[in-house]
């Protein structure tokens, strides 16, 4: 039997939520028709997905992996949904993202001049939704940086860029010409990748900016940062030993579009 996707996309609410009432909450749907349709999705798998008792609501082992898969399989129908709506309603469109420093502006145009009757729109993405905006379609393809998670994406490598140091304007090594790694030793860093329970999210240069003028902490960025964006109580040094921050151009696995192949091929020429 084939998965009914709005019984999977029940299942994903509980199982994420670890409760029936509150997932049936935000579904916007009774309780008891909720769980009907986990009963329903248990009998089409011939697998119980939940174990319920007095403690609460748990996940069988395949209930693990119903949701491993089914986060996946949602994003994709998603993704389906979106092309499919832009292929209908034309005329043709490809939307490039681009992470902070990196200019897209030379495949742009060079791909505009080859496809005039493409609209290309540029959409600025995050190291944290890199990846997620071009699997559920939001993005067509993207210049991301490393770390990626690679997993139903193609990558190309486009380039490499130095790295530098993100100080405020008032720290002890500004103003110098260049550091090494171990010139920052004892520096509190910027936790943004890798936060405590109570740190809040960093996204953006924008927020970078904040904590590090604020003295919370530093940061390494690629070159590329440090020539488009500027501000008197933050300031760049070469960081020689720092691992090059690498671009890559990435769109999702299954994706064949010769629009997508097009511009890749114009990003390669041009960065």
């Amino acid at each position: 039997m084939d998965l009914d996707l709005r019984k999977v996309r029940y299942f994903t609410a509980v199982a994420e939520q670890l409760h029936f009432g509150r997932a049936a909450e935000n579904l916007h749907i009774a309780q008891p028709v909720l769980s009907r349709q986990i009963r329903a999705l248990e009998k089409d798998l011939d697998a119980v997905l939940f174990e319920r008792d007095s403690h609460g609501v748990t996940l069988t082992a395949a209930g693990r992996q119903l949701l491993d898969d089914a986060r996946r399989l949602l994003a994709n129908a998603d993704a389906t949904r979106r092309r499919v709506l832009r292929a209908a309603r034309g005329p043709h469109r490809l939307v490039v993202g681009f992470r902070a420093g990196v200019v897209v502006t030379r495949a742009v145009r060079a791909f505009g001049a080859a496809h005039p009757d493409v609209e290309v729109k540029a959409r600025r993405v995050e190291w944290d939704d890199q990846e997620r905006l071009i699997l559920d379609g939001t993005v067509d393809l993207a210049y991301v940086r490393r770390p990626v998670r690679e997993e139903g994406l193609i990558l190309v490598p486009l380039y490499g860029e130095a790295r530098m140091a993100m100080l405020p304007a008032d720290h002890r090594l500004a103003g110098k010409q260049e550091l090494a790694l171990a010139d920052l030793e004892g520096e509190q860093w910027l936790r943004y990748s890798d936060p405590r329970p109570d740190d809040l999210p960093i996204r953006t240069i924008e927020e970078k900016f904040e904590c590090v003028a604020a003295g919370t902490g530093i940061t390494l960025v690629p070159a590329s940062v440090a020539e488009q964006y500027s501000r008197s109580d933050i300031t760049y040094v070469p960081v020689r030993d720092a691992e090059p921050d690498e671009v890559l151009l990435a769109w999702e696995k299954g994706r064949r579009s010769p629009l997508v192949t097009a511009f890749a091929r114009f990003a390669r020429e041009r960065d």
